[in-house]
């Protein structure tokens, strides 16, 4: 058991038999009053984001997430298909859990998987990610007074805003955190 005052953005904790990882904390003490701890926290299992409170001397269970490493192989339709690079079991993911990493899954990525108790909660992505472009707008002559980006759609089907200088034969680099282009590959 941790201290509920103690919980760091990231650290995952059960309350009331739940799994929750924390966003944010928040600490609260005044003069008279216990001090009031507010946790924003997500469901990993369901995506759901809310808020918890706590008075300071509450206690919350540790939770042991295990991150393995596997590579994406393939995406079977309703479902992404993993494989451990050791032991080549395969596992699948529901699609609809993995609503934004889906569009920067390429085979053969390596990515981490989060598994609680022997579930499979999610995907840990890389950072950056080097695409392909299946199509990309052409530039426009003149165009170039500012910074001008024109539109892009990667080989997921995600749409990046690129410089004008991109070309649809480039490979570009896209972040996992925001969906936005980093660099030319």
């Amino acid at each position: 058991m941790i201290n509920c005052t103690e919980i760091k953005p990231g650290q995952c904790f059960t309350w009331e038999n739940e799994l929750y990882q924390c966003i944010e904390s928040t600490l609260n003490k005044t003069a008279m009053a216990k001090m009031k701890v507010k946790i924003k926290v997500k469901v990993p299992r369901t995506g759901v984001v809310k808020e918890l409170s706590f008075i300071g001397s509450d206690k919350v269970g540790e939770a042991e997430i295990e991150k393995r490493p596997m590579q994406f192989l393939y995406d079977s339709g309703d479902s992404m298909v993993f494989m451990d690079s050791e032991s080549y079991e395969q596992i699948e993911i529901p699609k609809d859990r993995l609503s934004w990493e889906s569009k920067f899954l390429i085979p053969n990525l390596d990515v981490n998987i989060q598994i609680y108790e022997g579930e499979v909660l999610g995907v840990y992505l890389p950072d950056k990610v080097e695409m392909s472009l299946s199509e990309c707008e052409q530039a426009v002559k003149g165009d170039t007074a500012t910074a001008a980006l024109k539109n892009a759609i990667t080989e997921t089907g995600l749409l990046v805003k690129v410089p004008m200088f991109i070309n649809e034969t480039d490979k570009i680099i896209v972040s996992t955190i925001d969906g936005k282009y980093c660099g030319r590959a």
